[in-house]
């Protein structure tokens, strides 16, 4: 069982930023890839950033790209998502996950942390 910890989370104006962080086991990497996804109200969970065990490489849906980066920090065992200009359709609980490519199968979820962005 891999235990997922985010935090972060809270209420911004449209414009401001806010960091995502979450929490994983050490040595995730060796076994998978890191995503961000996010739920609004009443609609699917979606894709939102990705970050590749196999060389780092970054992946973003495209309604965040250019605004949001997702990054690691191996020391202290966290992955981020930096929101910048934020919109209120970011407004949603953000997850972070574990994913195995190719088909971007989810073994692994945080309990997720609520972003609302005011306009």
């Amino acid at each position: 069982q891999v235990q997922l910890k985010e935090s972060g989370g809270g209420l911004v104006q449209a414009g401001d930023s806010l960091r995502l962080s979450c929490a994983h086991p050490g040595d995730i990497f060796s076994n998978f890839s890191m995503g961000w996804f996010r739920q609004a109200p009443g609609k699917e969970r979606l894709f939102v950033a990705a970050l590749s065990k196999r060389d780092g490489s970054t992946y973003y849906a495209d309604s965040v790209a250019g605004r949001f980066t997702i990054s690691r920090d191996d020391a202290k065992n966290t992955v981020y998502l930096q929101m910048n200009d934020l919109k209120s359709e970011d407004t949603a609980v953000y997850y972070c996950a574990t994913i195995r490519w190719p088909r971007m199968f989810i073994d692994y979820w945080g309990q997720g942390t609520q972003v609302t962005v005011s306009s």
